[in-house]
């Protein structure tokens, strides 16, 4: 009888224990797995649907040169309707998916002659596409937005 109930005592411990045990994983893909040298490099586009007036669209973003720590390439935008913007965009990476940079260039539009522009921001890489928040002024006044640009 003794070890009937050791027994017993013993099988509702192992299931006990069984049911207490448990794998958890989790995971979060925010950022790409192999960021680092030339992650940046390439095409980006970007194509908001629907921008507000203080927002530029159409961005184009063409990365010539990375380097572990720096990047630069040059840019192409529209904003507050017919304004198009280009330039040089370069910046510095603070870590291996983040890049602090600036840009500037001209601006023009039927009827303006052209006018200086910058921009500055810090952009992230995500797993397949590239948030850029900026903000800066042209000569049609201060823009400021986020835009989401993916590889060509």
């Amino acid at each position: 009888m003794k070890n009937r109930i050791l027994t017993a005592l013993l099988s509702l411990s192992a299931i006990t224990a069984t049911g207490c045990i448990g794998v958890e994983h989790t995971s979060s893909l925010t950022s790409p797995s192999s960021a680092g040298t030339g992650a940046f490099l390439g095409s980006w586009t970007s194509s908001n649907l629907i921008p507000s007036p203080s927002a530029c669209t159409d961005f184009k973003w063409d990365v010539t040169e990375q380097t572990a720590t720096t990047a630069k390439g040059k840019f192409s935008a529209t904003c507050a309707g017919e304004l198009k913007l280009s330039g040089t965009a370069e910046g510095s990476l603070t870590t291996a998916a983040t890049l602090r940079w600036s840009a500037s260039g001209n601006a023009t539009a039927p009827g303006l002659t052209s006018c200086a522009i910058t921009l500055t921001g810090t952009a992230e890489l995500k797993v397949d596409t590239i948030s850029v928040p900026y903000e800066g002024n042209t000569c049609l006044g201060p823009v400021k937005g986020i835009e989401s640009l993916r590889k060509r």
